[in-house]
């Protein structure tokens, strides 16, 4: 299988810092995988609030998580601080991807990067829907001149 590989935009929109608790690492003494998986998602749940927002709603609509992939650079250890650095980028009529890099706060070691896609949703059908066009204004860079 070839490996993912993921090009991060240059421009990011949020930046946040998680501490890694022992509960992050597995019996190997780094951070677990599936724990990897917890930390970008509390950093997308902080994306949605620095923008006023829940996952829950979002101008009248949820979010679901479509997809997700992680590239992983190096490891991480309990007591490190990483700061998680997100770029929206690759928008599409349902939703968008989340761009994410994580780096220990401390050294900038990377140590991982990847994305995940966003999906809107009808709170009440449950079905997909276009993205809002107040949240898009919000997120997206306008086009250059």
């Amino acid at each position: 299988m070839a490996r993912l590989q993921f090009e991060l935009p240059t421009d990011v929109a949020f930046a946040t810092d998680i501490q890694i608790y022992i509960s992050h690492v597995n019996p190997g003494g780094h951070l677990d995988n599936a724990q990897l998986l917890t930390l970008v998602s509390e950093a997308r749940v902080r994306f949605f609030k620095s923008l006023g927002y829940r996952e829950s709603d979002i101008e009248g609509c949820a979010i679901v998580v479509a997809d997700i992939g992680a590239q992983y650079k190096s490891e991480a250890f309990h007591g490190e601080t990483l700061r998680l650095s997100l770029a929206p980028g690759d928008f599409n009529r349902y939703g968008f991807d989340l761009h994410f890099r994580m780096d220990e706060r401390d050294s900038g070691r990377e140590v991982a990067r990847g994305k995940t896609g966003v999906v809107f949703i009808d709170k009440r059908t449950r079905k997909v829907q276009p993205m809002p066009p107040a949240f898009l204004a919000k997120v997206r860079p306008p086009p250059g001149p």
